[in-house]
């Protein structure tokens, strides 16, 4: 039998890093628009920086329907996975919420979740359920956003 050894410090924690000022700026005012002018503003938002994993999220939040809020959510997931392996993920250890840099990847996938449950793919969001779980063990958040 060998022995586990277990650290007092965890796994990893990896901490995406910020997203340019202009972003974020350009996302505030999308996001204080109403109807179809917010889903364009937030689309052109990404558009301009297409690495944007906030802007994807949010663009999944404004899908005109499942399949188009699938494919964002989908889109934010795979460049966040992108930008975690840039930012030293390894594959495994935390990604938290509580850390705002990692907010729009957790959106991305807590909205993969949703849409691929509601396209009946459950075995997908399922997979994704735990993925969150693994990255965060608060899951969800109690924070608003």
């Amino acid at each position: 039998m060998s022995e586990v050894t277990l650290t007092t410090s965890g796994p990893p924690e990896t901490v995406l890093d910020h997203e340019p000022a202009e972003a974020l700026a350009a996302l505030a005012g999308a996001l204080e628009q109403e109807g179809a002018a917010r889903r364009d503003a937030i689309a052109a938002a990404v558009a301009r920086w297409p690495r944007f994993l906030d802007g994807w999220a949010r663009l999944g939040d404004e899908g005109r329907d499942v399949i188009e809020s699938y494919a964002a959510y989908r889109v934010g997931y795979h460049r966040g996975l992108d930008r975690l392996r840039a930012n030293g993920w390894r594959g495994s250890g935390y990604v938290r919420w509580v850390h705002e840099p990692n907010r729009g990847f957790l959106r991305a996938l807590a909205g993969l979740q949703r849409t691929a449950a509601e396209i009946g793919e459950g075995d997908e969001a399922d997979r994704c359920a735990l993925f969150l779980r693994q990255l965060d063990p608060s899951w969800p958040p109690t924070e608003p956003g």
